[in-house]
């Protein structure tokens, strides 16, 4: 199949998992509804709030969250990729970052624990020490799916180039980028930087994001498709929503075929 329909969630997750969840299954079960096979959620899904919190709520993976989310993907027999959660790390203090991929029978058939932690002090903007909780992973995850190959990233991921480059040359035609944005950056980086990842690597990129006032900044929301052009094919308002676009494969490899950058490269020149 070239064709499929994929949702991204735009929500407001605050510091009680138990609403959080409950909010992610209602906007699952309605873009199931709407005929989306494949959905995704945006970063922080399970919880935001203080960092003894954080780590309070963190669970081993597969937990009572994991558990929830495969439920919704095997009563919808969807392609479910849960944005990413707080995972307990035994004997440690602090937790990984992680996003998953499960299948339409509710097993976790790929996950990535976050690579570049958001360590920023940005002069009359935000500053914030994600390492501060959060190990960072070492592992770049493609996984495949019965559409096509997918990529998974979280958030300040977006910045690193050389991480969707490494997914596009293992076939990668997808690439999640769940994220909680500050409102400071999103408002000039969130789109440019996105646009950029999909148009150099010739793929879809699908970023769900938070909206809301978070306890560190603002979430800057725009829950986003761009397919392998650069062109955003959906967005999202400012406020808890679903958005959906058309993934259709059979235009990566056009796009691919007739502009072949990825062919073209020369890595026996580039010097680090």
């Amino acid at each position: 199949m070239s064709r499929f329909t994929i949702a991204a969630i735009q929500i407001d997750t605050q510091d009680d998992k138990r609403e959080n969840l409950g909010k992610a299954g209602k906007l699952i079960d309605e873009a199931a509804k709407h005929g989306a096979r494949m959905i995704a959620l945006p970063e922080n899904i399970d919880f935001i709030g203080k960092k003894e919190g954080a780590l309070s709520n963190a669970e081993s993976i597969p937990g009572p969250t994991t558990e929830f989310f495969s439920e919704k993907a095997r009563e919808h027999k969807i392609w479910l990729h849960c944005g990413s959660i707080g995972e307990r790390i035994p004997g440690e203090q602090k937790l990984y970052n992680t996003s998953l991929l499960m299948n339409p029978s509710g097993e976790i058939v790929g996950r990535y624990e976050k690579i570049h932690l958001y360590d920023v002090a940005i002069q009359n903007g935000p500053s914030t020490r994600e390492s501060d909780t959060r190990k960072p992973g070492k592992d770049i995850a493609v996984c495949d799916t019965e559409f096509c190959k997918v990529g998974l990233s979280i958030c300040y991921d977006m910045r690193f180039p050389e991480l969707y480059r490494i997914m596009a040359l293992r076939g990668a035609l997808v690439m999640f980028v769940p994220a909680n944005y500050t409102l400071f950056t999103g408002k000039d980086h969130w789109e440019p930087i996105l646009r950029t990842r999909a148009i150099e690597n010739q793929c879809y990129v699908v970023a769900p994001a938070q909206i809301g006032k978070k306890p560190a900044f603002q979430a800057y929301g725009r829950s986003m498709v761009i397919n392998p052009w650069g062109t955003v094919i959906a967005t999202a308002e400012d406020r808890e929503c679903v958005v959906y676009a058309t993934i259709d494969t059979d235009y990566v490899e056009a796009i691919r075929t007739q502009l072949p950058s990825l062919p073209n490269r020369r890595p026996e020149a580039y010097r680090w």
